[in-house]
């Protein structure tokens, strides 16, 4: 018997294209429907885009009929490092708005979780005219006191060593951050209730950390200085907040800071699977707001 053929439309494709760093590297869903618009995936930090082909394909099934676009961000996965030795979330924003001008995309819609939400925050607040409706995926200010102790300890730079530690630190550095909040503050107080990730989720997480050992840090440091809601009232785009079942509390809770912040926000609680958050979202990026 044949094996039935997939539609192109439902098989993620890979590509690269330049920039003035080089290249940046992504994955694809074709367009089901050409009228629609593209539609970005920001990936959080130290991951890659091979962490949104779940979302891709459950935006798709959910109805989202236009392209589905997962770059990996600048200095993560297969994409070329920053160009700036301390870049900012404004240098990542612009680098995305670049990769759509290469792409020869107008206005598209932007998701982003953690770091890519910061990203995509920044290129609606920036750029207004790139982004027609926007969805925010665990986003938040933090104390400085937490701020300035984050920076200073959580993507520290390690280089590879001769006996392979910096192996074992890797895969530890990622499985740590399942267990605390901060995971570099391994007591009660910051010890988390989310389940472990599989060994296979932990393996490729570490293998992105490892592949940009010499440039992870660098989205991540941009990331937690980056003053969210100080820029959320430049955002004219209609804005989903996510507040996903398996998500930090404090994340969650800073969902309704954001809304009062937002000229046209909307919030919706969902289960933490991409199908759940892919259903939230489809609802969100088709109906007509008034």
């Amino acid at each position: 018997m044949n094996e039935p053929e997939i539609p192109d439309t439902l098989q993620i494709e890979r590509a690269f294209v330049r920039l003035d760093e080089g290249q940046v590297h992504l994955r694809r869903l074709p367009a089901a429907d050409a009228a629609h618009r593209p539609l970005l995936l920001l990936h959080a930090s130290p991951a890659s885009s091979w962490f949104m082909q779940d979302l891709m394909t459950a935006l798709r099934a959910a109805g989202y009929l236009g392209e589905i676009v997962a770059p990996d961000t600048l200095g993560n996965g297969d994409s070329a490092a920053p160009g700036p030795a301390e870049p900012d979330i404004a240098y990542f924003a612009d680098s995305v708005d670049r990769l759509c001008n290469a792409l020869g995309f107008g206005a598209v819609d932007a998701y982003g979780t953690h770091t890519g939400a910061r990203i995509a925050c920044e290129l609606a607040a920036g750029r207004p005219a790139r982004v027609h409706r926007l969805v925010l995926d665990g986003i938040t200010e933090y104390e400085d006191d937490l701020r300035e102790a984050v920076i200073a300890n959580y993507a520290p730079v390690v280089e590879p060593d001769e006996y392979g530690r910096h192996l074992v630190w890797a895969f530890n550095f990622c499985r740590d951050q399942a267990l605390f909040f901060p995971h570099f503050m391994k007591d009660a107080e910051h010890r988390l209730s989310v389940p472990m990730p599989p060994p296979q989720v932990l393996h490729r997480i570490t293998l992105d950390v490892l592949k940009a050992l010499d440039t992870y840090p660098k989205p991540y440091i941009a990331a937690f200085r980056y003053r969210a809601f100080e820029r959320m009232a430049r955002i004219a785009a209609p804005t989903l907040l996510l507040k996903p079942e398996t998500e930090l509390a404090l994340l969650n809770a800073s969902v309704k800071t954001a809304l009062g912040l937002l000229a046209d926000g909307h919030e919706a609680a969902t289960g933490g699977s991409p199908a759940a958050k892919a259903a939230a979202m489809a609802k969100f990026l088709k109906r007509q707001l008034p």
